[in-house]
């Protein structure tokens, strides 16, 4: 078999690539990858050592796209995924999101390839996430009651983002429907673990984690400040173990979406997350508030996995304790990534 992972040198791509490398013996594994992202290069290296050969060009090169060999799978994990990139470079949110996914779709199409597409949970309206907790008082901490299924409203705003993977998903299912060809979409929440490079408004877990490590700021951000938003968080090494079980399981199990995430057991607030920042690195540090929220912010996000439960049997394995401990421990081991926390 041979498979192809776009945006394979970012963290969730590159993570997928070793492992699928370790577990499928038999398979080829390639990725796809302009180098741009912060991190890339890094990861880029840890490819090489397990013999994983990157092709270097953007995702809106068709012609390049069209010109690679045949491959059996495509995995689909490249995307423009900051929300506030929205607003400030909109043309890359588009091009390399919607456009890129056109691309792949007719790299499949061309080769009767099967897919896996990354999708996200941000492809669900913002008001109606918000409208969930509508009368909380957020000086207080959230209690977790509500999951988020497959059905919930994607018809309103989201965000530009979160726009561009529901087009994508859409022109998926329009793209395969008459050729009868294999796909999965997965949206995922929070995802968390060894190299990823975080940032405010993505990758919060490592961010948080880092900063306290290396004594560097932080904020709590939106609504009132007080850091008691909730997300629930998946590691790394347990969406990798649900894409393996799609693979193996991909002429059963087809042309569905499934929401997969941490889940209730693994949700935590930013103020929760500090406490354990805390714990583990032994360093308190100053944490500003800001008030102000952001027009793309969401006060709650936690996963149903009931459906993916279902079909593939899949729990999340890893708590929140054991992410939070294998980013620190990969920080204290990496010690040159100090750099991208900054």
């Amino acid at each position: 078999m041979k498979i192809l992972i776009t945006g394979g040198c970012g963290f969730i791509g590159s993570n997928i690539a070793i492992f699928l490398k370790k577990r499928l013996k038999k398979a080829n594994i390639f990725t796809l990858d302009n180098l741009i992202r912060k991190g890339s290069k890094l990861n880029k290296e840890r490819l090489l050592k397990n013999s994983i050969k990157n092709f270097k060009f953007d995702i809106n090169n068709q012609k390049k796209i069209l010109h690679l060999k045949k491959f059996d799978l495509v995995i689909d994990c490249c995307a423009e995924p900051a929300i506030e990139a929205s607003r400030k470079n909109p043309d890359i949110v588009f091009n390399t999101n919607l456009i890129g996914t056109f691309n792949v779709l007719k790299k499949c199409i061309k080769d009767n390839s099967d897919l896996i597409f990354l999708s996200s949970s941000r492809v669900y309206s913002i008001a109606n996430l918000r409208n969930i907790k509508k009368n909380f008082n957020f000086k207080k901490e959230i209690k977790i009651k509500e999951k988020i299924n497959e059905n919930f409203e994607t018809t309103l705003p989201s965000s530009l983002y979160g726009f561009t993977k529901l087009a994508s998903e859409k022109l998926i299912k329009e793209m395969f429907f008459n050729r009868k060809m294999k796909y999965l979409i997965n949206r995922f929440g929070v995802v968390a673990g060894p190299w990823q490079f975080g940032k405010q408004d993505q990758g919060f877990v490592p961010l948080w984690i880092a900063r306290h490590l290396f004594m560097k700021r932080l904020s709590y951000i939106g609504f009132g400040g007080h850091g008691n938003q909730i997300r629930d968080v998946i590691h790394i090494d347990d969406l990798c173990e649900i894409i393996l079980k799609q693979i193996k399981n991909f002429n059963k199990i087809k042309n569905i979406t499934f929401n997969i995430g941490g889940g209730k057991k693994n949700s935590i607030s930013l103020k929760n997350l500090t406490l354990k920042c805390r714990k583990i690195t032994g360093n308190e540090i100053k944490i500003n508030r800001v008030s102000k929220t952001s027009q793309f912010d969401i006060p709650y996000y936690v996963t149903d996995n009931k459906k993916v439960e279902k079909y593939y049997g899949w729990r999340p394995k890893k708590n929140i304790d054991q992410i939070v401990k294998d980013i620190y421990q990969w920080l204290i081991k990496n010690k040159k990534v100090k750099k991208y926390f900054k």
